[in-house]
């Protein structure tokens, strides 16, 4: 059985949902598979009816589904409301999308007939992580759905219960429950056909290999470390301070295209130090994400808790400084709290600048030359997101396009530079395969060809017995 305690309030039981053993995640299967049947025999028109109005019914259970979210994951409510906010924007979006972006492709000319339809894999199985668990769940379902596909959904342990309301909303998606053992009966099950993942890099290893033996595509959305680089000539309001600040410390950090390594001249280090200190005193309120004007929760677990200290300790330890953050709002002993930190004079070989902290303390580190700036922006195995801030936004592009990163932010960072059309998804070790836009629907299709050379069409001349096409 998963027993969900509150963050805020280790001693508080959220909910409990029943572990699905592998053959509780082989009937699940199974009635996907049965119910993508009629699923996919729905005219688009159909199904897109289908999930406006499932998107209906979660939108009025809005406010009930945020505060069981804010309970679990210990995200502010504000935070948890904006997010299933978000989501149902995005289930929107694709179905006004999908018309265009499914319709099939037919070219009738002097070279023959040839039509391209997008066709649905079948069932695909889609894991997801706890700490953004509705919209990261989302991306995945409504295009997978809107296509033709059915779900079977395994929400993460840490962040169950929101998720699962949601998705009991709507058609042709299953639900299972449980860890590593569950995952396998789910990615490795010979019925599924596509595995959509969002996680950290170690359970992605794991996923891509168990769907890689089955040849089973896929799409791993991972981890990130992000830097964003601050070039001499960055301009920043004192508003633009405040979201620089909650680009790193949303969700305690806990977001994987927060801003994680924060890169500045040396010449105007003292500077940026002091302007984000104010700005943090001013928006990081911790708390309980239940009370009124908390903008930062506890993180997910006692081991993220230790984890964290720990990395902060060590970079201490390295003759680093941790500048302590924001405020306090009310008992923080009840809880998973970390008091987020800006860490200065920490050596870029710390784990803390090495490794993606997934949690509320970040480095600031100077640099002298924008050469030496790249180099180590660029430095490590992941490539989630990064971003660059200057006055000059040519100059910005210029060196966003030599930045190792699938999606580069410019002027700001994290949830506020994203959009709905725009394809996110990392480079090297931190995935493959997008989400949002476009590339976002496609893929959850395959291209389908029906093609007629003209050479046999009636009337046409033919060709000899392995002629190769002209």
């Amino acid at each position: 059985m998963i027993v969900r305690e509150n963050p805020a309030r280790f001693t508080e039981v959220v909910g409990r949902k029943p572990v699905s053993s592998p053959e509780a995640v082989d009937a699940a299967v199974r009635r996907a598979v049965d119910a993508r049947r009629a699923w996919a025999a729905l005219p688009l028109d159909d199904r897109i009816g289908a999930l406006r109005a499932a998107v209906d019914a979660v939108e009025a259970r809005h406010g009930e589904l945020a505060v069981l979210l804010a309970r679990e994951s210990g995200k502010p409510l504000p935070d948890c409301r904006g997010e299933i906010g978000f989501a149902l924007t995005y289930a929107r979006w694709v179905c006004d999308q999908a018309p265009r972006v499914l319709a099939p492709a037919e070219v009738d000319d002097a070279a023959g007939r040839l039509l391209v339809r997008r066709l649905p894999y079948g069932v695909v199985a889609c894991l997801t992580p706890w700490n953004a668990p509705v919209i990261l769940a989302l991306l995945k379902l409504v295009p997978a759905l809107v296509a033709g596909n059915a779900v079977v959904l395994k929400p993460s342990p840490l962040a169950p219960m929101a998720v699962s309301e949601v998705a009991a909303a709507l058609p042709a998606v299953e639900v299972v429950h449980g860890g590593a053992e569950a995952g396998r009966a789910l990615v490795g099950h010979t019925l599924v056909r596509k595995v959509a993942f969002t996680g950290g890099e170690a359970a992605g290893r794991q996923i891509a290999a168990a769907a890689g033996g089955m040849l089973t595509p896929s799409v791993m959305e991972l981890g990130g470390n992000d830097p964003a680089l601050f070039l001499p000539d960055f301009e920043l309001s004192e508003p633009g301070y405040e979201r620089l600040v909650m680009a790193s410390f949303a969700t305690s950090g806990q977001v994987c295209m927060a801003a994680k390594r924060l890169y500045v001249p040396r010449s105007r280090a003292e500077e940026f130090a002091g302007a984000y200190l104010a700005a943090a005193s001013r928006v990081l309120a911790v708390g309980d994400p239940l009370a009124e004007g908390v903008t930062m929760g506890p993180v997910v677990s006692a081991g993220a808790r230790e984890r964290i200290v720990a990395l902060v300790a060590d970079a201490e330890s390295r003759g680093g400084t941790a500048l302590r953050l924001g405020r306090a709002v009310g008992d923080l002993d009840a809880g998973y709290f970390v008091t987020p930190v800006l860490v200065t004079g920490v050596p870029e070989d710390a784990p803390l600048v090495r490794e993606e902290q997934f949690g509320p303390a970040v480095p600031l580190l100077v640099y002298d030359t924008e050469e030496e700036l790249l180099a180590r922006a660029n430095a490590g195995e992941l490539g989630l997101a990064a971003s660059v801030w200057s006055a000059d936004e040519e100059r910005a592009f210029a060196m966003a396009g030599r930045v190792e990163a699938g999606f580069v932010f410019v002027n700001t960072h994290n949830r506020t530079g994203m959009s709905l059309r725009a394809p996110f998804g990392g480079v090297k070790r931190s995935g493959y395969g997008r989400e949002y836009g476009e590339e976002g629907m496609l893929e959850y299709v395959q291209s389908g060809v029906v093609h007629a050379p003209a050479a046999f069409r009636a009337g046409g001349a033919g060709s000899a017995p392995g002629a190769y096409p002209l």
